[in-house]
């Protein structure tokens, strides 16, 4: 995981920085997703996601002053959540934009309840912090492709990508013709 780093500063100082927070896959993991994206393009085509891009969205702030994002990165740093594991056994769509995404099969014990709750707590501490209210419905998910044909998902390999994590970050997207994406902060392990 690359290190944390503070929001960007400069000439910019007073533009909004566009903020999430997210799980962020070690190594083995996303190797494990950029093989499932390899079999999902293979039958959706569309543009696969960067291995450095892949991440699984907790909670998206959108355009954050950089006040509120200051105070974010330091309270982040301070939070802990307990450790869990997530299981990834199954391709889904979003037709509408187009995207194909790699998320938990609904099996009791894949470890979405427990991230669900993660979400729920994640938005309650941030209410106090930032403006912003959260997804109405959060469906853990990771995208792979976009501008992919969703009409027909490959099967899921018979193996579900184990997710273990222990922290999750604070995520500045910069857009500079492509999404980058640099960690601002990450709760304790």
């Amino acid at each position: 995981m690359p290190s944390p780093a503070p929001p960007p500063t400069g000439s910019s100082a007073d533009r909004p920085v566009r903020l999430f927070f997210a799980l962020w896959p070690d190594a083995a993991t996303r190797d494990a997703l950029v093989r499932w994206g390899a079999r999902a393009h293979a039958q959706c085509g569309g543009r696969a996601m960067r291995p450095d891009t892949l991440h699984l969205t907790l909670g998206f702030l959108g355009e954050t002053s950089r006040d509120v994002a200051h105070s974010l990165v330091h309270a982040t740093r301070a939070r802990r959540i307990e450790p869990g594991t997530l299981l990834l056994g199954r391709f889904g769509a979003f037709p509408r934009p187009r995207i194909v995404w790699a998320g938990p099969s609904g099996d009791e014990g894949d470890g979405a309840a427990r991230l669900r709750d993660e979400h729920r707590c994640l938005w309650e501490w941030v209410a106090r912090l930032h403006p912003t209210r959260p997804e109405e419905r959060f469906r853990p998910h990771v995208t792979l492709l976009r501008d992919a044909d969703t009409r027909m998902l490959p099967e899921a390999p018979a193996e579900p990508i184990i997710w273990r994590y222990e922290r999750y970050v604070l995520v500045a997207s910069v857009q500079d013709g492509a999404s980058r994406y640099r960690i601002v902060a990450g709760t304790q392990p």
